[in-house]
Order: structure tokens, then C-alpha cells, then sequence
């Protein structure tokens, strides 16, 4: 799930008017590009399976397909923003726009899985071009409070159901052509953006210190991207091998160089001072913890569904429906309580209610249906992220300067992304050596206990989100109080976008 909070005025700089000539066909071409980029996050859940059979690929190797997207998404994205404001958002845009379409038509041609995966990383290269651009250019061009607001919530709705709609669309068209259509989709998508590029506003920031930390983003994305690479492998290599202490070791060293960067940059991509902000800072700690439960939740639910149950992509699809109509309940009920009980009370009560819904699927029987066996957990945890979501994302978001308002939207986005990733990474190791451990003295030929095996280590995986978000739900509880939340609460009251 992306959710893209925007909060404060729209951004001065050279191009900004009174509004777009054509503000409908432009603000229809920014949300086909945010759809995107907000579908390939989800889409190829669904089609894992037929990406495992189809190309032989492991299911440390169907982690990257997720991963990849994700991690050089998160890890670009402030830079992205950056670049667009000092060198043209709208040239920065369609760089990105014809680099996501380039390397979905390379995904949908992979034969093997090293392209599929390095043509993820290149699609969430594109998006962290597009998604900040993108926003950006919304910013500017639409000055009149009213139009930006709806311009706003068509691209926050675009941002929330579109992570609902890839795991539909995955499988429907998983089912009915390949799962090598999920990228093609995106190319007539891009060419009608393209088609439609002179619409599209040019400004850019007007700054005397045009410094760009190219350094912090380097390291950061790649110090995120060793330490995932370890933690995914380790199990398969050894926890004390060669290859994982020196994953383990660079991704330190680089992680630590990018805090370095960080301090003595003119401009650094994350100005590290933000964090004294509590709220802000225990808000971003919760959702590395949030997220790091949902990515694993679609990942394992879409394999029980295709493995275990044998269901089509397409009725893997709509299985998750009622995941994203519990989300969606969820936030409208988080909306007016938040206002009433507070949210450190609401976020609290949301993560535990997830966390009740990871020990239901931690329950999942080696032979069940999907009503009895995964739908209540399914059910009950989104539910719970609906209601989480809200005041993480109001904590996370509000109560900051003006002139930290992007940051702060930007920060939120990465960790998202990051969260999620090291999640997976993790939780899938752990299903990895559950697995293994079930199989262990069994015939190479018995389906029975390889399946046993199988969910035996989803159930492992899904454990280990419960303990995630019970832990979220911790830190919010013990960490917050009404004094510190009291602020954001008084200028979310004050504002005419709110935070989704």
C-alpha cells in the first residue's frame, strides 16, 4: 500500500501561474503516471507463481521482484524530488515516464530472472522520478486553493485504491493472457502521457545553493540494498559465510558514509535535524514496523492462495478484495475517532487489531478453504491498517515547518518502501529455514509434507508480522503522549488538505 500525504502550500518557483490552461486532461495525465507507478508495487504479487514456474525461480529470487521495486524506489525518491526542482519537473517527469516504459517492455521480455529483477530496479528508478515530479508539478501549477485540493485528493485517491486494483488487475490478466502482460500494460499507459507531454507545465526551483547530495542517495540506496541482499541470502549462504558478513559489513559502511554525507552536505537529501521532531520521528519508526507486515501479508497470502489452494491469478485476485474494502473501512471509521480519542489511542488500537489478524493467518491449515481459513485474517488485519494508517500518517506528516513539509512527505514515502522491504527480506529468511526444517527426513517426492513444509514457514512468516506490529503498537503507546501530538492535532484542524 503507497499513500502519498501532501500537506502545506504549493511550492514557489519559476513557471507557477494562476492554473493550468487544460487543468482536467493535465491532471488526468499526472494520475494515469501516479497509477503506474503505484500499480507495479502490487501487480506482480499475484503473478509470483506463474513467474516461478514460468522462469524457475526461487522464492529468495520472487523476493527481488518485490524488493527491487521497492528499495531503489524508496532510495531515490528524495532525490528525484530534488532533481525535478532544480534542472524541470516536467523534464525529470518524462524522463521518468519513458524509462518506466522502456523497462517494463524489458520485464515483459525476460526470459530469465537477473533481467526480470534489474528491470524492477529500473522501474523503481522511473517511479522515483515520477512520483515526486509528479506531485510537484500538481503543486505548482494548481495555485487556486479549491483546484488544488481536488487535484490533491484525485492523486491521493489514485495513490490509496491503486495498490487494491494492481492485485486485481495482476490477476486478471496473469489469467487470461500472461503474467508478462502486468508490464506490458504500462506501455500504452506511457505513450498516451507522452502523447500528451505539451500540457504539461515546466517550472523549477529558483535557488542561489543548486546543491544536489548525490552522495546521500548513492549510499543510502545501496546500503539498503547489501543489507536486504544479506538478509535475504543468509539463510542459503550461511549466516556466518563470507558472502553475508561482507554484504552485511558493506552495507554498514555505506549506510554509515550516507549519515556522514548527510551532516556535512550543503543540501543534504534527509537533513537529519527533522528527527528531532518527535512525533515525526516515532511515527516513522512505527511505519518501518507497519510495513514491514504488509508486504509480507501479500507476498505469503498470494502463494497460499496459488499453491496451496490452487487458485487462478485472476480468483487470487479477487481474493484480496475484501482486504482492500477492510483497509478502506477502516480509514473512514480512523477519521472522525482520531478526532475525538486522539491518534496515539487509535494508532494503538489499529496495530493491535492488525496484529490480531497476522495471529488468525498464523493459524492457516495445510489444507483449508479460503473462507474459513484465510479470509478472517485477511478481514481483521486490514481493518486494523485502516485505522492505523490515518494517525501514523497525520504524525508523520504534520506539526513540521512549512519549509519541511516535503521532507517530511518524502521521509514518510521511503520508509514505506524501505519497511516493507527489510520486512520481507526478513520474514522471508525466516519462512526459508521453517520450511527447510519441515522437510527435513522427508522423501524428495512427497507433495503431502512439501506443502506442510510450505505453509508451515507462511505461518512462520506471519508470526513474525504479528510481533511487528505488536511492537509498533509498543513504541506508539510508550513513546507518545498527549503533549506531543497536541500541536499536530492543532494544525491538522487548521489545514484544508488532510492528510489520507
Amino acid at each position: 500500500m503507497t499513500v502519498s500525504p501532501v500537506k502545506g502550500p504549493h511550492p514557489a518557483g519559476e513557471g507557477a501561474r494562476s492554473g493550468p490552461a487544460r487543468p482536467g486532461l493535465l491532471l488526468l495525465f499526472l494520475c494515469l503516471a501516479d497509477l503506474m507507478v503505484v500499480l507495479d508495487a502490487t501487480i506482480v504479487n499475484v503473478a509470483l507463481p506463474s513467474m516461478k514456474s514460468g522462469l524457475g525461480m526461487t522464492q529468495t529470487d520472487l523476493q527481488w521482484v518485490v524488493n527491487g521495486y521497492a528499495l531503489v524506489f524508496g532510495g531515490f525518491l528524495m532525490l528525484g524530488g530534488r532533481l525535478g526542482d532544480l534542472f524541470g519537473r516536467k523534464r525529470l517527469f518524462l524522463i521518468g515516464v519513458v524509462l518506466f516504459t522502456a523497462a517494463s517492455v524489458v520485464n515483459g521480455f525476460a526470459e530469465d530472472a537477473v533481467v526480470l529483477i534489474v528491470g524492477r530496479c529500473l522501474q523503481g528508478l522511473a517511479g522515483a522520478l515520477i512520483a515526486p515530479t509528479g506531485l510537484s508539478i500538481i503543486n505548482t501549477s494548481f495555485t487556486d486553493t479549491s483546484m488544488r485540493t481536488k487535484a490533491l485528493g484525485a492523486w491521493g485517491t489514485i495513490a490509496a485504491a491503486g495498490g487494491a486494483l494492481g492485485l486485481l488487475l495482476g490477476g486478471v490478466l496473469s489469467t487470461a493472457l500472461s503474467w508478462h502482460w502486468i508490464f506490458f500494460i504500462n506501455v500504452p499507459i506511457g505513450v498516451v502521457i507522452l502523447l500528451g507531454s505539451r500540457l504539461i507545465p515546466n517550472s523549477r526551483s529558483r535557488e542561489e545553493d543548486p546543491s544536489v547530495d548525490y552522495a546521500g542517495a548513492v549510499t543510502l540506496t545501496g546500503g539498503l540494498l547489501l543489507l536486504v541482499l544479506a538478509l535475504s541470502h543468509g539463510e542459503s549462504w550461511g549466516w556466518t559465510s563470507a558472502r553475508t558478513l561482507g554484504c552485511a559489513g558493506a552495507a554498514l559502511l555505506l549506510l554509515a558514509l550516507f549519515l556522514v554525507a548527510s551532516v556535512h552536505s550543503r543540501s543534504p537529501i534527509v537533513r537529519l535535524g527533522i528527527f528531532r521532531i518527535r512525533t515525526l520521528a516515532v511515527a516513522d519508526l512505527v511505519l518501518l514496523m507497519l510495513t514491514s507486515g504488509i508486504f509480507s501479508m501479500f507476498f505469503f497470502s498470494s502463494l497460499y492462495l496459488q499453491d496451496v489452494l490452487n487458485y487462478s491469478p485472476f480468483r487470487a485476485g479477487l481474493a484480496f478484495l475484501p482486504a482492500a474494502i477492510g483497509v478502506m473501512v477502516g480509514a473512514t471509521l480512523a477519521q472522525p475517532v482520531v478526532n475525538r480519542l486522539g491518534p496515539v489511542a487509535v494508532g494503538t488500537a489499529g496495530l493491535a487489531i492488525g496484529a490480531v489478524g497476522m495471529l488468525l493467518l498464523a493459524r492457516l491449515p495445510d489444507e483449508g478453504d479460503y473462507a474459513g481459513g484465510l479470509l478472517p485474517g485477511l478481514l481483521t488485519l486490514s481493518i486494523g491498517l485502516g485505522l492505523a494508517f490515518v494517525p501514523v500518517t497525520l504524525l508523520a506528516t504534520s506539526g513540521v515547518p512549512e519549509q519541511d513539509a516535503g521532507l517530511a512527505s518524502g521521509l514518510y514515502q521511503t520508509v514505506q518502501e524501505i519497511g516493507g522491504a527489510i520486512g520481507l527480506a526478513v520474514l522471508s529468511a525466516l519462512a526459508t529455514r521453517r520450511a527447510a526444517e519441515e522437510l527435513d527426513g522427508a522423501s524428495a517426492g512427497d507433495a503431502a509434507a512439501q506443502v506442510a513444509a510450505q505453509v508451515a514457514g507462511f505461518r512462520t512468516a506471519f508470526l513474525g508480522g504479528a510481533v511487528a506490529l505488536l511492537a509498533g503498537a509498543v513504541v506508539f503507546a510508550a513513546l507518545l503522549r498527549k503533549r506531543h501530538v497536541a500541536p499536530v492535532m492543532e494544525q491538522a484542524a487548521k489545514s484544508d488538505v488532510q492528510p489520507a
